[in-house]
């Protein structure tokens, strides 16, 4: 590992002082995967506990097989055998393994419910089986057990031609399917497929991002108390309407990503799969270590190959029978640091080599990676990592943990902040640092704001800015200088963030164009309502509201940066960071880039050096009328550069800069 750990030293010198940490990483991954592989093995090969374990019919009948190594007997009930205790046992095996064989094809049928009673530790418990691959509730009883899902007629996939393009950066469109109808109650998977697919695609998005996939049994979980690892959720619909949601996003040339939550998992005994064979510590750590304080649920050992075994089964399952084209991975700070990384400052390059980084999690990560570049080397891996821990998307040959972005959690952290000054207090150098700023050679998804800063409790950036005047004043008819702040602001927060921000962007659904309030999902708290737990499209749609207007920019805006290449690349030229004037400007390839926060002072005749003798065109900025601006902005201007008098030796444009706007001029050929 010695070449791989120059790779990354070499990147980041200031790695330099860790290197027995990055030795001691590296040295361990390679041993624990040739203990998991043996000396030729891969992950590929490895990761097929889905099609071992679990119910699996073949010619004469049904296997049925499970994993539990402390338990005393296990026995199989369900319908077919009218839930009878005792009447089919399965037999124990070598490792923990337990069995039994259903003679004839139609033993369980589809859609016959399933559990298994486990005896341990001097207790029977009825269980969802580890591996089933769909969960429903009953209506009245509101138990959960597994369901037999064998149609008749498997669905036919017609996606076989797709592929993403890592050419080309991702333009994620962050969604969830419950919430994502207008109507109050729980969205489905095929009215997704029907109603939000192609609004993502006329948005320029070429990426869906799905929430709350694996299945959870409290909804308003946000999907991240998983119970079943190996079942879509049944609250949006069956496992063949989500095949069809992503068959439909791939003809559309949507990639599909997965939310997986590996992180932790929920504590509940008779849904979930904890304590599953009696003990406490069949998937996670026990004691303290296996509790997660501030999330109240269970911990993995990533430590365990058994465990190991059963995560990266998971996440080929979800590759190869649903074609998901990649993951946001949930959570991988709490899994990386032994406290999580609650309350530690990251602050320096040590806090990210000491006793409280979890190696074992660290190398289960690489492996994830390893596996999932194996199935698929088009395929995506997010790190939603808030403390920037090195390497995290570089390659596990370099030395590094192998995702290929980072989302870029400190972007929405910093709008929430500058939204709590005033506007003139705003700091122009604070910006670009932030959204110009990531670790050598790695990528980042920018983002002003994702789901997190919409939950109860916290407030959209809109609602932030324009709170209860959205209630009264986003007409296009009203006059109201709280709105006309919030809505030009939101447009070039937007903007800055995703023309500075990173190597690809993501949005959550709805903040487009200004969803107003939060979300709250149904509860007892709130009456189980779901007013605050949809998106009101008809906002967006309406030609009476304001909403419109931000639909569109963001739609022109992710289609120039898309059409025109212009994500990502490095850090942009600086042209200028005016602190007084609140101006910001640099340069992308053959586009110049101007925003002026400032929130009175328009500049006309600004001086600005673009360090070449060229003429510049408007091609695309906030104050049009169409984005409910005020066309302030010619964008039939010639801008001819030429010898700038306050300069001695650089060529720049003289142009007008309206207060609170940005614009983006393009070199004319």
């Amino acid at each position: 590992m010695d070449k791989a750990e120059l790779r990354i030293l070499t990147i980041d010198p200031w790695l330099q002082p860790y290197r027995k940490d990055l030795m001691l990483r590296m040295n361990r991954y390679k041993d624990v995967k040739k203990s998991l592989l043996g000396e030729e093995g891969n992950f590929r090969d490895f990761a097929n506990g889905h099609n071992f374990f679990g119910f699996h019919q073949v010619e004469n009948g049904w296997y049925y097989r499970e994993w539990a190594p402390a338990a005393e007997a296990l026995f199989l009930i369900g319908d077919f055998n009218h839930w009878d205790p005792s009447s089919h046992p399965l037999a124990r095996k070598e490792d923990g393994i337990w069995e039994i064989f259903l003679p004839g094809k139609d033993t369980l049928v589809h859609k016959a419910h399933v559990k298994v009673r486990v005896k341990s530790m001097g207790m029977e418990r009825d269980r969802i089986p580890l591996y089933i691959r769909r969960v429903i509730q009953d209506p009245v009883t509101h138990d959960f057990s597994g369901q037999i899902w064998n149609p008749e007629d498997p669905y036919k996939w017609t996606d076989e031609k797709f592929c993403v393009d890592k050419k080309r950066p991702p333009f994620i469109y962050e969604t969830h399917v419950g919430m994502a109808q207008e109507k109050e109650a729980i969205g489905t998977y095929k009215e997704f497929e029907t109603n939000i697919l192609p609004r993502v695609k006329a948005l320029g998005y070429n990426t869906v991002q799905i929430m709350a996939i694996m299945e959870h049994p409290y909804y308003a979980s946000f999907g991240y108390h998983v119970s079943n690892y190996f079942a879509a959720s049944s609250w949006f619909g069956t496992p063949d309407d989500l095949k069809s949601l992503i068959d439909k996003a791939h003809s559309m040339g949507l990639a599909v990503l997965m939310d997986i939550v590996q992180s932790h998992a929920v504590k509940n005994l008779a849904e979930g799969i904890n304590e599953f064979d009696g003990t406490v510590d069949q998937f996670f750590h026990a004691n303290s270590r296996g509790e997660h304080s501030a999330w109240d649920s269970k911990l993995f050992n990533y430590g365990k190959h058994k465990v190991i075994h059963f995560l990266l089964s998971n996440i080929k399952f979800w590759m190869e029978e649903y074609h998901f084209d990649g993951f946001r991975f949930d959570g991988v700070t709490s899994m990386i640091y032994h406290d999580h990384g609650l309350g530690t400052a990251f602050d320096d390059y040590g806090k990210y080599f000491s006793l409280n980084t979890d190696i074992e999690a660290v190398n289960y990560l690489q492996f994830a990676n390893d596996l999932i570049k194996e199935i698929r080397p088009d395929a995506i891996s997010i790190a939603e990592d808030m403390s920037g821990m090195p390497g995290m998307c570089l390659p596990v040959a370099d030395g590094g943990i192998g995702f290929d972005y980072r989302l870029a959690m400190g972007m929405p952290d910093l709008w929430v902040k500058t939204m709590k000054i005033r506007d003139e207090d705003w700091d122009m150098n604070k910006l670009w640092h932030e959204l110009s700023t990531s670790r050598p050679g790695e990528k980042r998804i920018g983002y002003a704001e994702s789901h997190d800063q919409a939950l109860v409790g916290d407030k959209t950036l809109i609602f932030r800015m324009a709170d209860k005047e959205m209630y009264w004043c986003m007409d296009k008819k009203s006059e109201n200088m709280i709105i006309d702040r919030a809505i030009a602001l939101h447009k070039m927060i937007r903007f800055i963030t995703i023309s500075l921000g990173g190597e690809g962007y993501l949005n959550f659904m709805g903040n487009e164009f200004g969803h107003p309030e939060w979300i709250d999902f149904p509860r007892e708290g709130n009456g189980w309502s779901f007013k605050h737990c949809r998106r009101q499209w008809s906002l967006a749609d309406s030609p009476l509201l304001r909403y419109g207007y931000l639909n569109c920019f963001d739609g022109a805006m992710i289609h120039l940066m898309s059409e025109e290449g212009l994500m990502g690349g490095g850090v942009p030229q600086v042209l200028w960071i005016d602190q007084n004037r609140k101006i910001i400007a640099f340069r992308k390839k053959d586009y110049v880039f101007i925003f002026n926060f400032h929130p009175t002072n328009s500049y006309d005749g600004f001086e600005l050096p673009v360090h070449e003798t060229a003429s510049f065109q408007v091609v695309l900025d906030t104050d049009e009328e169409r984005f409910g601006g005020h066309n302030r902005i010619s964008h039939n201007t010639i801008y001819e550069a030429g010898h700038l008098s306050g300069f001695s030796d650089f060529s720049g444009i003289l142009i007008y800069v309206p207060s609170r706007t940005a614009m983006v001029l393009k070199k004319v050929k």
